[in-house]
């Protein structure tokens, strides 16, 4: 029988305690193994948080680690530098560059619904937005903008 235990975790960092150690204890797995795999798995996205699920097979002590992609706020956060947004239009929290915008929302486009890279990057400006995250030193609504109106295309491709 195979149970699913989901759990955040930062990346590289997880330990045999909640959530993991007391959901796993019961079902007779070493907890120290799964963590091990698990920090392995996350390690290159050292300092977000990241989805995990730990699927376990009962009957015979086997488990496998799936990693899913960190939240897109979590990766401007890290683009920008900065451990929390919700700066204002005066004082933004923090800047990212239009290449580093690219470079999320190429990371995101196997898991965003979006259906272009033009898309995904407007999400991904949506969510500079609400952070309170500059783009190039330009409100986020303003690059979106720039993407509509096609400013952008050949850097989106």
């Amino acid at each position: 029988m195979k149970k699913t235990i989901d759990a955040i975790v930062e990346g590289g960092k997880a330990t045999a305690g909640p959530p993991l150690g007391p959901a796993l204890g019961p079902m007779g797995i070493n907890a120290g193994q799964v963590v091990a795999k698990i920090n392995e798995m996350t390690k290159p996205f050292g300092g977000m948080k990241v989805p995990v699920k730990v699927v376990v097979n009962t009957d015979d002590k086997s488990f496998e680690v799936h990693v899913g992609s960190p939240p897109t706020s979590e990766l401007v956060k890290k683009e920008a530098g900065i451990e929390k947004g919700a700066g204002t239009a005066e004082a933004p929290a923090g800047n990212i560059t239009f290449d580093g915008l690219v470079r999320i929302a190429k990371g995101k486009s196997s898991v965003s619904l979006g259906k272009s890279i033009n898309d995904i990057a407007k999400e991904v400006a949506g969510t500079c937005k609400s952070l309170g995250v500059t783009i190039d030193g330009k409100d986020a609504r303003a690059v979106i903008r720039e993407i509509d109106g096609g400013k952008h295309d050949s850097l989106l491709k």
